[in-house]
């Protein structure tokens, strides 16, 4: 039986790799080759174009503007959403069930929706085609939220009484005794909005119209021409940026399992 799971989850995992394996194999052809399999099982191998991606001045700005935004965009979730799930898991107010089932319909409409109201909003607050339209729109998540408030639901709040009792302020209660405990929780919410943002498209696409807010996304389409791709440099630029993507996941994968497991389980 071991032997048949074992068999079973390599096959996953090759077919969960591949894309990753052909994509970093395509960026090491030389520039103009084709997708022939004669080409991807030569042994030629180039990296002129990863030479030609870092010697761009546009795709450094390009993957710093994705930097910024994802980095930016990570910290307010993480802030955001933390207080308002602490608000909602040890604060009784008046309408606090019927303001957090209003964050659970949220999650129902569908994201692309409200393009077109966010556009006109940008529009008139000035905010188009600047960092603002990147990050605003995005600084608070109702996924985080609900994380963040299921997950506060299973401690105890005996540390905070005790804190309340020894003479900390709320604050001093808020970020120095249950925002540790919340690590694991912050950790999932944190790689799932910087993810989330690093690979957004569509958004900078529409509410960006320069080079100089452009992010490395939507950068990387503009490989693609009418005629042809230039599958090569398309790639290199695809490998540099899943580097940052990989980095985080395998920085954060203990964080990211515990935080699942224990927040799936509400006591």
């Amino acid at each position: 039986m071991k032997a048949v799971r074992l068999i079973a989850l390599s096959l996953v995992l090759a077919l969960m790799i591949f894309p990753l394996l052909w994509m970093f194999r395509v960026s090491l052809m030389p520039p103009g080759a084709g997708l022939s399999l004669e080409e991807l099982i030569s042994p030629a191998l180039s990296l002129l174009p990863y030479q030609d991606i870092l010697t761009s001045g546009k795709m450094a700005l390009f993957f710093f503007n994705s930097l910024l935004v994802g980095v930016v965009v990570t910290v307010a979730n993480i802030l955001f959403c933390f207080l308002s799930g602490y608000a909602f898991a040890r604060h009784p107010f008046p309408g606090r069930r019927f303001w957090f089932y209003s964050v659970l319909f949220v999650l129902m409409i569908p994201s692309h929706i409200v393009i077109v109201p966010l556009y006109i909003m940008l529009h008139k607050l000035g905010m188009y085609d600047t960092y603002w339209a990147l990050i605003l729109p995005f600084a608070v998540n109702p996924i985080g939220i609900f994380l963040v408030r299921q997950y506060l639901e299973t401690l105890p709040t005996s540390m905070e009484e005790a804190a309340r009792i020894d003479g900390a302020s709320e604050l001093q209660i808020i970020f120095k005794v249950v925002m540790p405990l919340c690590k694991p929780a912050l950790a999932v919410l944190a790689i799932q909005v910087f993810l989330t943002n690093w690979n957004s498209f569509l958004f900078p696409l529409i509410f960006t119209s320069s080079e100089s807010v452009r992010t490395l996304p939507v950068a990387l389409a503009l490989y693609q021409g009418h005629q042809a791709i230039d599958w090569s440099h398309l790639m290199a630029g695809s490998s540099l940026a899943v580097i940052p993507v990989l980095a985080v996941f395998l920085v954060f994968q203990r964080q990211i399992v515990s935080g699942i497991t224990a927040g799936a389980v509400r006591q």
